[in-house]
């Protein structure tokens, strides 16, 4: 009785040290085993998670990678490893044609990938009982997914090198994608059960035992082999390698649904890897509010009806629907009322990007999607993500007005939010709110119609942060107005925002969720678009001097280009670059991609070779490389000493 006691006691106190804090910031990075932990100025809990730890039960997947504890790339094929006998545990599977159709290879068949080269296939036609009246051998090797293949070898056995070769043989290819199917030149199959391939070889009166074939190159998925009987002798096969080379093209990865315990903020998402040229790697996130973000539907066989229930009326999981018939089967959709839609893809070279959540959640999901060509991949290293629970504040929806403003000049607005907080929310003192660029003022606040003080805390080329009065459970409902002035440059401008409490500055910044913050207010976005549609690439270049006298003297010794570009979406090709009079290019101050807004660059009066220029006049070029071809806008400058 002791005994058990002192065991209840032990399990109590274990329970007890590994509780989550009420009010706790959690640290969640996947992958990265062998990184140290993370530190913060403050305490928090911190949650290693496996890349190999995906599970289809989980909703989980790692398909066509490499898995490691500290990092997922996708696989790339050795051109010395035969495929074959590997292909089941890569995914794939070897099929072959009997009087029935195609079916798992099965019998003699894996005498022909069995590394083993003693044993044989005999191409004889003797295939009885296994092989009904189909009087040719013909199998597809799939290869679990789509790769660059090198080259096929088919061999016998040693002591028939001289006598027994394949004299009619057919390979074929095929990328599996189902929209080609019908087009490509060759057919294989029966009873209705036929795949088609385009040819790579085919073989007449061939007396080459041993045979070295060449593939071309282009992505496959599936590897058809054909020969029918010789017409003279047997043939047979020893070992059927497969080679390929290269990475997967295509790869993916999808963590499990990530429980976070309870509804929490949403914080910042941070990434490590690299990303060389020719590929890609697209990193998108999702939240909800339980563990399964699909809905999962039946056929009741009630004419077309579908249901999302079993038959004992409760709503299906994903187990239940993988027990199902496959006639039963009726589809599985994205969960809209739980779960968000995948976020678009971070910029991979930033390093870094706000985890999406329209309101605090306790579940979250990653994907990871590589794209890769025949000699360039990429590799992700690890994902890391902090959270705070409770949340700031349950929700806090926000809209902006006016939502239609004229390109590039300063104009008004009033950000409106309003929070919802529940009794264990942290509630929140500050703001900040995004902008394309550096804001002419910060006006007032209101809260619940009335003004309020408030701090300026940080004002520049990215928004600004102001401190309020706190806003807890006592203020659940009020509107907050937040009046401001500033610029936008491009369409479809978002003013994102962010609400935290000061008092505890490591806590998760909360994002605040697009919507009716003010019924009175058409619009319930934080979108703004311009006014007037047509306005140029180029709306503006200015030179803080016409004038630049390179001598050393502090003044003018050096000129700012500032200009403002509109509607680019993405990094387009931007280059400032000097000229003579005669048009002889002399030196690109600056060049590289750039997207809506307001730059500024410099020139000292140097050419490329790092000379000064002689006095006289020169011409500056700004230059943007857009869908609808190049804009240009020149200024004249005047070098003097």
């Amino acid at each position: 009785m002791a005994m058990r006691i002192a065991r209840f006691l032990l399990l109590a106190v274990i329970a007890i040290v590994y509780q989550r804090p009420v009010d706790a910031v959690t640290i969640y990075r996947i992958g990265g085993e062998g990184m140290p932990e993370p530190e913060l100025d403050m305490p928090f809990d911190f949650v290693q998670l496996s890349w190999a730890e995906a599970d289809p039960k989980l909703h989980g997947s790692a398909e066509l990678l490499q898995v490691t504890p500290d990092f997922i790339a996708p696989q790339e094929l050795d051109p010395t490893v035969n495929l074959t006998p590997l292909l089941k545990e890569r995914g794939g599977k070897i099929l072959s044609l009997t009087w029935t159709g195609w079916g798992p290879a099965f019998g003699r068949d894996l005498r022909m990938f069995d590394n083993d080269r003693s044993t044989a296939f005999l191409g004889d036609g003797d295939w009885g009982g296994d092989y009904g009246a189909i009087r040719q051998k013909s199998m597809i090797f799939d290869l679990g997914g789509i790769f660059l293949l090198d080259r096929i070898v088919l061999s016998p056995r040693d002591r028939f090198l001289n006598e027994r070769f394949i004299e009619t043989l057919t390979i074929g290819l095929s990328d599996g994608d189902p929209l080609k199917d019908g087009t490509r030149e060759f057919t294989s199959g029966t009873r209705g059960q036929t795949f088609d391939f385009d040819l790579a070889h085919q073989l007449f009166e061939n007396n080459n035992s041993v045979l070295n074939l060449k593939l071309p190159q282009v992505y496959v998925r599936q590897l058809l082999f054909e020969a029918p009987e010789n017409t003279r002798g047997i043939w047979e096969v020893a070992e059927l390698e497969i080679y390929g080379i290269g990475f997967a093209p295509q790869a993916t990865y999808l963590t499990n649904t990530i429980d976070l315990g309870a509804q929490a903020s949403l914080g910042d998402l941070v990434w490590g890897g690299r990303q060389e040229d020719a590929a890609k790697i697209d990193v998108a996130m999702r939240s909800g509010d339980d563990d399964d973000p699909n809905n999962y539907w039946r056929f009741t066989f009630r004419g077309d009806e579908r249901a999302r229930f079993d038959k004992n009326g409760v709503p299906m999981k994903l187990a239940a629907y993988k027990k199902l018939d496959s006639g039963e089967k009726a589809g599985i959709t994205h969960d809209t009322e739980n779960w968000e839609f995948w976020s678009t893809p971070y910029d991979f070279t930033a390093q870094t990007g706000a985890l999406a959540g329209s309101k605090p959640r306790q579940f979250v999901q990653f994907r990871a999607d590589f794209t890769s060509g025949p000699e360039a991949s990429g590799q992700l290293d690890y994902l890391q993500f902090k959270v705070s629970i409770p949340p700031v504040a349950n929700e806090v929806m926000a809209e902006i007005t006016p939502n239609r403003v004229a390109a590039g000049e300063v104009a008004p607005f009033t950000y409106k939010i309003k929070p919802q907080l529940k009794a264990d929310d942290l509630g929140f003192d500050s703001i900040t709110i995004d902008t394309p660029a550096k804001p002419a003022s910060v006006d007032a606040v209101r809260i619940g119609g009335i003004e309020e003080s408030f701090e300026l805390l940080a004002l520049d080329e990215t928004g600004f942060t102001i401190r309020i009065p706190m806003i807890d459970t006592d203020q659940t409902g009020e509107l907050i107005e937040v009046d401001f002035q500033a610029e936008v440059f491009k369409l479809g401008t978002v003013f994102a925002g962010r609400v935290f409490n000061s008092e505890r500055p490591e806590e998760v910044h909360q994002a605040l969720t697009p919507g009716d913050a003010d019924p009175l207010v058409d619009g319930d976005l934080l979108r703004v678009d311009l006014q007037n549609l047509q306005q140029k690439t180029i709306q503006a270049m200015r030179l803080s001097s016409p004038v630049l006298t390179p001598n050393g003297d502090g003044i003018n010794d050096e000129i700012a280009i500032e200009y403002d570009l509109f509607n680019l979406v993405g990094g387009q090709p931007v280059e400032v670059e000097v000229f003579d009079l005669s048009g002889r290019s002399l030196v690109s101050i600056a060049s590289g991609g750039a997207a809506s807004g307001r730059f500024t660059t410099a020139w000292n009066g140097l050419d490329r070779n790092g000379s000064t220029l002689s006095p006289g006049l020169y011409i500056l070029r700004l230059k943007v490389d857009t869908d609808g071809g190049a804009a240009y806008s020149e200024r004249v400058v005047s070098v003097v000493y």
